[in-house]
């Protein structure tokens, strides 16, 4: 073969092999694990303080790993926040302002069709995909599960339940396994758990890499613990009033679930190369008895006990455990550091930045620094279907907890329990900042959230 062809076909062929997937090389890449809570608030998590909760299993996944202690979720309510996560956009640039709900008349969000999820970019990649709870980001094609990127879907397409153990919303069943119905029996928390488990013992010895996307509906209300947990917590802990008791005991069971699914991964001898990321969709819910200390407020509310949230990260072959990080992200920026592990080049078009630096224990994370941008839609009289929006820019906030009311600006390093608004104290920043925040709103001006 004569130079000039022996260097085409050379090219050719390096050419398609970056096409192709690395099939031979996918035991070396992680798999990938997120356990999504559903109103689980910071303070609610033994791992960050002492508490009337005990979750050794939160605990223990932290200290196998690295804890984040300034990470926020996306959103202070549901669907926003599994948008944002399974997309790495703000959640109104993929059509998801507010709660997509089973009842139109009260449904705040479509989530955009055209938009790839980390389902979808994982599968590219050669990874087999599943989801095992809760999805809340649609009820009908194009926008299920299975059509969304994932090989595997065993659980809710709602929003919530009305009974852990009948899984009913207003009547109507939605549980499936992928497109088809079913009516399984017993409480939810454990159903996921076990659906999990059975997931994962599949994958023992695969060829491919897996992405497991556990998306609990627990400790969201009602709050349903089993009869069972809930006599154990009355009697080592008598002084709680009913609702406190009744929901240490609903987190105490999530606790223990999560750790059956972490022991599933150890026999199954996954453990050392998966990624195991833990975290909530928003913070607690207040008026159900939920704890979000330090911070101020709850969920459905732009101070940062509505968004501050638990976030681990395991990974045994790579993560050094008993590490900590004070990075202030955000719940979606596990999307690009997926897509980097899995050999990926995420897109420019990401709101979300990687994880991967932090999670690699480099001094240094990136040189720009981003603001972090929230919304919330809803309905009612307090909201009116209107949005209302914070912007966080390093130690500062600005924000607004309904659309209604003026916005309030905080410095955050000065005064994390938000108590004191400076907007007339420092009229510039607040400027800047609610400059910042008109631009965010324009980007997402021309994506509907309606179908």
């Amino acid at each position: 073969m004569n130079l000039p062809l022996f260097r085409y076909v050379l090219s050719a062929a390096l050419t398609l092999l970056t096409l192709v997937p690395a099939v031979n090389a996918a035991d070396a890449r992680p798999n990938f694990l997120i356990i999504f809570a559903d109103d689980l608030g910071y303070g609610d998590v033994s791992t960050y303080h002492k508490s009337d909760v005990a979750t050794p299993h939160f605990d223990r996944l932290a200290a196998q790993g690295m804890t984040f202690t300034s990470m926020r979720a996306n959103c202070t309510v549901c669907s926003p926040s599994r948008a944002a996560l399974l997309t790495g956009r703000y959640p109104d640039r993929v059509g998801v302002p507010g709660v997509i709900r089973t009842q139109p008349e009260n449904s705040w969000g479509y989530l955009a069709p055209s938009v790839p999820t980390l389902a979808t970019e994982l599968k590219q990649a050669g990874y087999r995909t599943a989801i095992v709870g809760k999805w809340h980001l649609g009820l009908e094609s194009p926008n299920t599960p299975n059509q969304r990127g994932f090989d595997h879907f065993h659980g809710f397409l709602g929003d919530m339940m009305d009974s852990y153990t009948t899984h009913l919303r207003h009547g109507v069943n939605y549980m499936r396994l992928n497109d088809q119905p079913i009516e399984p029996k017993g409480h939810a928390t454990d159903l996921f758990t076990t659906w999990a488990q059975e997931y994962l013992q599949q994958q023992a010895g695969a060829d491919e890499p897996f992405f497991l996307y556990l998306a609990y509906n627990a400790p969201h209300f009602p709050i349903q613990p089993p009869a069972d947990w809930l006599a154990k917590v009355k009697q080592e802990q008598p002084h709680l009033d009913e609702k406190r008791a009744a929901n240490v005991a609903f987190v105490q069971h999530l606790d223990d679930a999560v750790g059956r699914v972490l022991k599933t991964l150890d026999d199954a001898g996954l453990a050392e190369n998966t990624v195991v990321v833990f975290c909530s969709d928003n913070g607690g819910s207040l008026p159900h008895a939920q704890n979000n200390d330090p911070w101020r407020d709850g969920k459905q509310s732009h101070y940062d006990g509505g968004l501050k949230v638990p976030f681990f990260v395991r990974w045994p072959a790579q993560v050094k455990a008993g590490s900590y990080s004070d990075y202030a992200g955000l719940n979606f920026d596990v999307f690009p550091t997926f897509l980097e592990l899995a050999g990926r080049h995420p897109s420019d078009q990401l709101d979300a930045v990687s994880l991967l630096p932090i999670l690699e224990g480099k001094p240094a994370f990136h040189a720009r620094p981003r603001d972090l941008y929230f919304v919330r839609r809803e309905g009612g009289l307090r909201y009116g279907g209107k949005d209302y929006q914070a912007l966080v820019r390093g130690d500062w906030k600005l924000m607004q907890n309904d659309p209604y009311s003026p916005l309030e600006l905080y410095n955050l390093r000065e005064d994390p329990q938000e108590q004191n608004n400076l907007v007339q104290k420092a009229p510039k920043i607040y400027r800047e900042m609610a400059n910042a925040l008109r631009r965010q709103i324009q980007a997402a001006g021309n994506v509907p959230w309606r179908k």
